[in-house]
């Protein structure tokens, strides 16, 4: 439990789109490693839960505007 925020930012940090349609394997494994490589520096670091949660999702919110804006950019 509590592991959800952390699999939607790995999908739409690995390029799946808000659209759907759009998504691969390998890019939701990189955002995962890149999920996971974030939690563990940031309990290294000793930061609080409270704030990674804050953190963690103001990072999938840059993705989710990054990829709104990039549609936005094609069509």
């Amino acid at each position: 439990v509590g592991f959800e925020l952390d699999a939607i930012a790995a999908c739409f940090i690995g390029g799946a789109s808000t659209a759907g349609g759009i998504g691969t394997i390998m890019g939701a494994m990189i955002g995962g490693l890149f999920m996971g490589v974030m939690n563990n520096g940031m309990s290294l670091m000793g930061v609080g839960i409270d704030w990674q949660q804050t953190i963690k999702g103001l990072v999938l919110l840059f993705a989710v505007a990054f990829d709104v804006y990039s549609k936005s950019k094609t069509a």
